[in-house]
């Protein structure tokens, strides 16, 4: 298996598989954490934390646009960038689409199969039911988003948006300021992109991009005077901000803990600090949550060196392999997370959990193992051939780290 992993190394180009790793949890986490009545479900970051694995996906996301797009920017100008951010906002957009299509057809036939039209329902199906041609032009028009098929449109929102940003990686002071505002604007006034049915987008974009634009910034390696690419910058180690960190966490996990076992004493305490702890939305990403994956985020990266050994192990490439092909890994844990709610519903027993879970987590595995074969294939096919790739012609991703 870790044949088929796309190495790292420990300078400043290598591919930082702490990203993969964690990306790769991340995604295992979302399909975990979109069966209902999956025991797992209580182990995951929401439980534990104000932010959960949606936040995590994001960030490191925007770290691994950052250090692929930001390379392509340095080498060959923004409209080249641009058009390498822009092309796979495009294969996102078909992904989603196709998924889309997958999804209602799979979960159609499955309410009408069991005679379960609540599944229609509560996964927000119902408009497509009743107007299925309408439903589906305001799907081509990512205006229209069911349950679980949210999180592709807000990714292809931060990547158009990121477009016009590059040459601002080079200046992340005025980026993440101009991001702080943003983001400030679409909580204060409520800005977000037109949602077909109620309202506005779940996850807005244009609060969420500061997480992204969070991500880009860290993993944005500017390109050396000799032509190759630097580290991307470090944060500076200060007790202080890893006692905040700490402080930060605990607090979430101590709320978080006590809402599940002692739903009751909410009640307790003073009316603001309830009305703070019962109203951390995650839509508009409420400040707890962006400072909660931030505090988590800057433990890690210090716990966690970049060339760390643990991180080439046989335990660890299952998610490194899942991280690497994010997309088809995403797409196909959708699609498996709703036949394991039916299994679940079937019997939610010990052996059938066992099943769901690691049956979910080999097929998403298996998923990422077929991509990297690919990838290496078609990588191979040209030096056997002996004609290289022209070097005008783009790859599907800019560098060695493929976002999503």
């Amino acid at each position: 298996m870790r044949g088929l992993i796309r190495g790292g190394g420990t300078g400043g180009a290598g591919r930082d598989l702490r990203v993969d790793v964690f990306r790769g949890l991340a995604l295992w986490f979302i399909f975990i954490d979109h069966v209902p009545g999956n025991w797992l479900g209580e182990l995951t970051l929401r439980n534990i934390a104000f932010c959960d694995a949606t936040e995590a996906f994001v960030l490191l996301a925007g770290y691994a646009a950052g250090l692929a797009y930001g390379a392509a920017y340095d080498r060959r100008g923004w409209l080249y960038g641009a058009a390498a951010l822009l092309r796979r906002a495009s294969t996102l957009y078909v992904a989603h689409i196709f998924l889309f299509v997958v999804f209602a057809a799979q979960v159609g036939y499955s309410a009408s199969v069991l005679d379960s039209p609540a599944y229609l329902d509560e996964l927000h199906l119902d408009p497509f039911r009743e107007q299925p041609y309408l439903a589906l032009l305001q799907a081509l028009l990512l205006r229209y988003q069911p349950a679980f098929l949210d999180i592709l449109p807000l990714y292809i929102a931060l990547l158009v948006l990121l477009a016009p940003a590059l040459p601002l990686l080079r200046r992340p002071g005025l980026l993440l300021g101009l991001s702080a505002l943003l983001y400030a604007a679409a909580r204060l006034f409520d800005l977000n992109l037109p949602n077909w049915i109620d309202g506005g987008w779940f996850f807005n974009p244009f609060a969420w991009q500061l997480l992204f634009f969070t991500g880009a910034a860290l993993g944005y390696a500017p390109r050396l005077p000799n032509g190759q690419r630097g580290p991307a910058p470090a944060i500076p180690f200060r007790r202080s901000l890893i006692a905040a960190s700490v402080i930060v966490l605990l607090i979430g996990a101590c709320a978080m803990l006590l809402a599940h076992a002692v739903p009751e004493w909410l009640a307790l305490l003073p009316e603001p600090v309830g009305v703070l702890l019962t109203t951390i939305d995650k839509s508009a990403l409420h400040p707890a949550r962006l400072v909660s994956i931030l505090a988590l985020a800057y433990l890690l990266g210090h716990a966690v060196p970049r060339d760390a050994a643990w991180l080439r192990s046989g335990p660890a490439a299952p998610f490194v392999l899942m991280g690497q092909h994010g997309l088809p890994v995403f797409c196909t844990g959708i699609f498996l997370a709703f036949l394991g709610r039916l299994a679940l519903e079937q019997s939610d027993h010990g052996p059938m959990q066992a099943v769901v879970n690691l049956g979910g987590l080999l097929a998403l595995v298996a998923v990422g193992a077929v991509g990297a074969w690919y990838r290496q294939r078609d990588q191979a096919e040209p030096a056997r051939g002996g004609v290289a790739r022209s070097s005008h012609l783009p790859s599907a991703a800019p560098s060695s780290t493929t976002p999503a």
